[in-house]
């Protein structure tokens, strides 16, 4: 059976990377009919923290990424790591280092004055431990191969090779009895059942040591796929310089989160030419052989446009829930149910235009604002006298209107535009300023049917008055 992880450090948010990082992980696993696990790399508590966690566990609800059995959390499992070590130990395949940290310093200096690689020199791996001091603190080191290369057969990025000699006698725990980084990761993968390791390739490195380690403990090898990292669209790699980097962020910028789930799939894997991808097609298809070798670059213009794009297929019902929290944020204050009906009603109209929820929630508070409506500048500045003249001929004309509908409002304000040798869009404008208070807003007849009207009028007399 397939099993993939997915896990990340609890220091900060869950970045674009990572995010994606677990997409992969997860549609991997459930593609072939397997498990994706969750671990939390908590060993650092300098730098973890809880409200990582949650930023984190967030981020993957929101992009709709469930994961099978308990979270595992790798501080939990010292006891494990350390076992393990002692186990390498007993069997010679580690053993323990007695060198000072003064000593290690000297020994990196000489090495730097002598430009040659600064790596242990392996100075404990064949003596005695009763040569030390009685009492004295040791580390664990594995006793790594020291002839011969060893190659990764990756799946994104196909065989790769390193020199055994270039991988030192690294330690497995620490002469505090904490285990390092190394030794919790390939505990945890072998304990956890990991087949598959899909990560980020500035991972590549590590994992040569930690197949060195895997050997010495006889365990099942996994197979790995190291995916290339994200840049932005300079090319450069994915800084805070790019912009947002948490999904959270995305989020808080109203974008949908499968419309966010589609983006970062398109980052770095492909099907043909399709660009649209649902959910069940990306589980259906997916696999490791459509990620390319090369960084993806991240375009915010890009993600805007599918977003635009998801928001126009969405349920009405789901933007509506979704639209109402910054809706009610913008307004201060509470939509009633009456007010909530009729932002179902408008929403085919509002969501034609907006590629995002704030914008989609900013084009709707037309709908709720109280006469007499406050007007931006643009829109105050479009309100002239000659303007308001013009909006006099429109509420005479629509007054009398009994059918309002969009094809009879249409109809009177395009008979008044003719009688006054004007185009269309002389009146509309002066009409979109009075009755939304702006100078963007869905059609002027959509905003005339659903304003009602009534309040259509309202509107439209509290301007007059002003002349």
């Amino acid at each position: 059976m397939v099993v993939t992880r997915f896990a990340p450090s609890p220091t900060g948010f869950l970045h674009i990377g990572g995010a994606r990082t677990a997409m992969f992980n997860w549609l991997f696993a459930r593609h072939h009919g397997g498990k994706a696990l969750l671990r939390i790399e908590d060993t650092d508590k300098a730098r973890s923290t809880q409200e990582a966690i949650d930023a984190i566990s967030e981020g993957l609800d929101w992009l709709g990424l469930d994961w099978d059995g308990e979270t595992v959390f790798q501080s939990e499992r010292a006891a494990r790591h350390a076992e393990v070590a002692h186990e390498l130990v007993a069997s010679g395949n580690a053993y323990k280092c007695f060198a000072t940290s003064e000593e290690l310093t000297e020994m990196r200096e000489q090495q730097r004055a002598e430009k040659k690689p600064m790596r242990y020199d392996g100075r404990w791996r064949d003596r005695d431990p009763s040569e030390a001091p009685d009492g004295a603190p040791f580390a664990i080191r594995l006793k790594t191969e020291m002839a011969g290369k060893v190659t990764i057969s990756d799946m994104v990025q196909g065989d790769v090779s390193v020199q055994n000699s270039e991988i030192d006698d690294f330690i497995l725990l620490r002469s505090d009895g904490t285990p390092t980084y190394m030794l919790a990761v390939v505990v945890d993968d072998h304990d956890m059942g990991v087949t598959h390791l899909i990560r980020g390739d500035d991972h590549l490195n590590n994992a040569f040591r930690q197949l060195a380690l895997i050997r010495a403990m006889s365990w099942p090898e996994p197979l790995y796929a190291h995916i290339p990292l994200i840049h932005g669209n300079d090319g450069a790699k994915l800084s805070k310089r790019h912009g947002a980097l948490g999904v959270e962020a995305y989020r808080d910028m109203g974008i949908l989160p499968d419309a966010m789930f589609n983006y970062l799939l398109r980052l770095g894997w492909g099907h043909g030419d399709d660009e649209i991808i649902s959910r069940a097609q990306a589980i259906e298809w997916f696999d490791l052989s459509g990620v390319g070798k090369s960084p993806s670059r991240f375009d915010t213009k890009k993600l805007q446009n599918l977003n635009g794009h998801y928001m126009r297929d969405a349920a009405d019902n789901d933007l509506v829930r979704l639209a109402i929290p910054w809706i009610e944020q913008d307004l201060a204050q509470a939509l009633t149910p009456a007010d909530k009906e009729l932002l179902g009603q408008a929403m085919p109209v509002l969501k034609s235009r907006a590629k995002n929820l704030i914008e989609l929630a900013e084009s709707s508070l037309f709908l709720f604002k109280k006469r007499p409506l406050g007007l931006d500048e643009r829109a105050e500045n479009l309100l002239d006298d000659p303007a308001r003249t013009l909006l006099k001929s429109i509420h005479l004309g629509l007054t009398d209107l009994e059918d309002w509908t969009l094809e009879a409002t249409e109809e009177v304000i395009k008979a008044i535009a003719e009688s006054a040798e004007l185009g269309l869009g002389k009146l509309a404008q002066p009409m979109r300023a009075a009755l939304t208070g702006s100078t963007s807003s869905p059609g002027i007849f959509d905003v005339l049917i659903l304003l009602g009207k009534e309040e259509s009028l309202g509107r439209l007399a509290d301007q007059i008055e002003k002349t």
